[in-house]
């Protein structure tokens, strides 16, 4: 009786053994899978759909929520275009990408940067034009920037201030690019929108200070009294911009300083 009961026991030993064994198999199996899948996306995705930065500009504080809910939705958007590129590879014909994932994708970003003109133009700020041009995106590599298209009208920060200080006498006043900041993280909203108050404040007083001066110094006045003082603030305020970024985790949103000059138009 206790050989026949030892008998199954040795039995069910080796049973379990084997069964054992062939679990390690099979996860090891699974890993080389794995390894092999992690591997081959560099090699087969080398493509990815870049979008160009739109760029909104200042944003009033009442319009904060509505257009970082929107900018993230352009994230996720351009996220999931990105993995279906992935997932339909050699799918379709010539056309398939364009047809399939970037016209539809142009679609919701159009919906999404009309929502933020929208959401900003309620406050009673001066509704950002021409975000539509920003909606179009393309096959680049992975972490390329798009492209910024060009603008077919060009909206400057604070415009509406130095418009109405210089329509009165036709005189010429300052206009400032709108600089691109991109998606900017919750944590650092408050320190980006004082900033681009700074901004709108900075270009404000520029303008007023055009018109107190008219016929005052030489050719070279505006240069040289307000534009290039101008110029050195805005780029402090865009450092301080990318910094705040910066501080979040979030990646340092570079080459800032290109919006820092300003012109007469």
């Amino acid at each position: 009786m206790s050989h026949k009961r030892r008998y199954p026991t040795r039995r069910r030993a080796v049973f379990i053994a084997a069964a054992s064994g062939g679990l390690l198999i099979t996860a090891a199996a699974a890993f080389a899978l794995a390894q092999g899948n992690s591997a081959a996306p560099p090699a087969a995705a080398q493509q990815a759909i870049v979008c160009p930065t739109p760029a909104v500009g200042a944003v009033p504080a009442a319009a904060q929520s509505g257009v970082s809910s929107e900018l993230a939705n352009l994230d996720k958007q351009l996220a999931e275009a990105n993995k279906r590129l992935v997932d339909t590879v050699g799918q379709g014909g010539p056309n398939f990408v364009r047809n399939a994932i970037l016209g539809p994708l142009a679609d919701k970003r159009k919906a999404s940067l009309d929502r933020i003109a929208i959401d900003i133009g309620r406050t009673g700020a001066a509704k950002p034009q021409g975000l539509d041009r920003f909606a179009e995106c393309q096959l680049g590599k992975a972490g390329q920037q798009a492209p910024a298209p060009a603008p077919g009208t060009t909206t400057s920060a604070g415009s509406g201030t130095g418009t109405g200080a210089g329509t009165g006498t036709g005189a010429q006043q300052i206009v400032c690019p709108t600089p691109a900041v991109g998606a900017v993280p919750a944590a650092a909203q408050s320190g980006v929108s004082s900033e681009l108050a700074n901004l709108d404040k900075q270009l404000a007083e520029a303008n007023k200070r055009l018109v107190d001066t008219v016929g005052q110094g030489g050719p070279n006045f505006v240069q040289n009294a307000i534009l290039g003082p101008l110029a050195d603030k805005r780029k402090a305020s865009l450092d301080r911009i990318a910094i705040d970024i910066g501080r979040t985790g979030a990646a340092k949103p570079q080459g800032l300083d290109q919006f820092a000059k300003c012109s007469l138009g």
